[in-house]
């Protein structure tokens, strides 16, 4: 019985301590291909934070998962800010490519600020010839 009751504590605090340290991320993006009404999956984007002297710093660089998603840019750290001017490069050339398309711009380029602890969300939608983009939530 002893060693049951161990066994459900040890379960418990290990439940706990993997709750704990889910790690969270401050900064998402998302591709919808308003061409196809769908989200553009396989693409990859790099994401570069703009130092003091204006130069552009590597900071990570992911590819979108099939619905088009990256969810874990910028890791909150405590203790940490994360304020600062970004850039996300959308690497969209070998994207229309796999579809046998022609398109007009090879990458994209989002340049945003961020202030503050809040999540920010940064969508593009996207045509071969056009795109947009907005802060999203």
């Amino acid at each position: 019985m002893k060693s049951r009751n161990f066994l459900i504590v040890l379960m418990l605090a290990f439940a706990s301590f993997s709750f704990a340290q889910e790690a969270k991320f401050q900064l998402s993006s998302h591709i919808l291909d308003v061409t196809k009404g769908e989200p553009a999956p396989g693409v990859k984007i790099a994401l570069a934070k703009q130092d003091k002297a204006g130069n552009w710093m590597a900071v990570d660089e992911k590819i979108t998962d099939k619905n088009g998603r990256i969810t874990d840019f910028l890791k909150e750290t405590k203790g940490v800010s994360n304020e600062g001017i970004y850039k996300l490069t959308y690497f969209t050339a070998p994207y229309f490519k796999s579809l046998n398309q022609n398109s007009f711009y090879p990458f994209i380029e989002v340049v945003f600020e961020i202030k503050g602890e809040n999540h920010f969300h940064v969508p593009i939608t996207l045509s071969a010839y056009g795109y947009s983009t907005y802060r999203g939530n």
